[in-house]
């Protein structure tokens, strides 16, 4: 059970990273407590998402801010028990998202960005999963026609300076474009370059099956049993112990479980949030599409479903779920998008790990040989995973990495 890497966890993003570590050549044992794509990576909202180029900054408009500390918006809930966990963090994602750091961050995760669907259409086609991934890109709709025009002026600008597709709509044309599409929008901005994906927990499993063709070794395991032994490190599984010269921590919002007890601190948060499948009452949607104003998403899934991914909800890991947010959204969506009977049991509950910076830590850890981190991706990890995986791989592996490494590194928090 010596293997050259391990990997631990087995979302998007660990999944990728095992990927590309085997094609250089490294026996790669993938490790997670869970099957693949269980976690995160499976109750997103499938975009693969070329078009954002500026990373979700925090609000600084002072309305905006009223209106979140009234705690009854749709894109933000804040549970008052986790904001002693969360204050310092909160500072310096404020402190962060001033417009000339924001541009920073957005100048740093372009290379990533940019690349982000062609790395992933290098593994879709691999794997052969190509009947859960769309072209068509998605829809990012205004209720208010000051707002809507604000937007597209900057748009135009953005899709002009990075080479994007953009096509702004009118309420009449949005309708016409997308029938299930109700009263209530003024206008759209219709991104065309991303990538959407019906089922995101299959593309991650998808992905995984093609590091097990390649000879690669999923095990079930625990990653806080991750130890340094004798110029190894070893971690428990239901296979037994195996061991490896190197170790990476990809495990998304739970990575400070493994980091934390090194002695990094890293301010890794995870931004909660909620999803739930409807049978759609009207015509189904060809596109995702983003109530920009309210901070929810609907997105066309597999099996003809709509799903409502809502915005973040701030809590302590581990609280019980509140529905707060989807109650909230699915009150405003359904007449919008003609949302029929729920068709799960309960909202699946997932978190977002983010950084404050807005910035994934990619990298070796600094007081550690052999250990490297992949995670804090924020709201982009499906986008990101694949990129990330072949950006890590390059480093690991001693190749000239397709783009500068430090803005990424985890020492940037020391």
């Amino acid at each position: 059970m010596d293997f050259d890497v391990i990997v631990l966890g087995a979302g998007i993003v660990g999944v990728s990273s095992a990927l590309h570590l085997q094609d250089r050549g490294r026996r790669v044992a993938l490790i997670d407590r869970r099957g693949a794509g269980e976690e995160t990576s499976f109750g997103n909202a499938g975009l693969i998402e070329r078009s954002s180029i500026v990373p979700y900054g925090m609000p600084r408009k002072l309305g905006t801010l009223l209106r979140y500390a009234r705690n009854q918006s749709t894109d933000l809930y804040w549970d008052y028990k986790a904001l002693p966990a969360f204050a310092s963090w909160l500072a310096r994602y404020w402190w962060e998202s001033s417009p000339p750091r924001l541009a920073a961050a957005a100048r740093d995760m372009l290379p990533l960005i940019r690349h982000s669907v062609t790395e992933h259409d290098a593994l879709i086609a691999r794997a052969g999963v190509s009947e859960l991934v769309h072209d068509g890109g998605w829809i990012e709709a205004f209720h208010h026609r000051a707002t809507f025009e604000r937007e597209a002026a900057d748009a135009e600008i953005a899709a002009r300076e990075h080479g994007l597709r953009m096509v702004a709509l009118d309420g009449a044309a949005l309708r016409a474009r997308e029938p299930a599409i109700g009263e209530g929008f003024c206008g759209a901005l219709h991104w065309l370059d991303p990538k959407s994906v019906a089922n995101p927990g299959a593309l991650t499993q998808g992905y995984a099956r093609l590091f097990e063709a390649g000879g690669g070794t999923f095990l079930n395991g625990e990653a806080t049993t991750l130890r340094a032994e004798h110029g190894a490190w070893t971690v428990e599984t239901a296979q037994g112990r195996v061991s490896a010269k190197e170790v990476v921590v990809a495990l998304g919002p739970w990575s400070d479980t493994v980091f934390a007890p090194l002695g990094y601190r890293i301010p890794l948060r995870g931004k909660r949030g909620y999803h739930m499948h409807y049978q759609p009452a009207r015509a189904m949607l060809s596109v995702p599409v983003v109530d920009s104003e309210q901070g929810y998403v609907i997105a066309p899934m597999e099996g003809e479903r709509l799903r409502l991914t809502t915005g973040v909800e701030i809590a302590v890991r581990g609280t019980p779920p509140t529905g707060v947010q989807l109650e909230r959204a699915e009150r405003l969506a359904r007449p919008l998008f003609g949302l029929g009977a729920r068709l799960d049991a309960q909202p699946w509950l997932g978190m977002r790990p983010s950084t404050p910076d807005m910035r994934p830590v990619i990298g070796p850890a600094p007081r550690h040989p052999g250990l490297w981190f992949a995670f804090g991706h924020n709201h982009h990890g499906l986008t990101l995973g694949p990129v990330t995986g072949r950006l890590l791989a390059e480093m690991m592996t001693g190749a000239t990495p397709f783009t500068d490494v430090r803005p990424y590194r985890a020492e940037r928090f020391e």
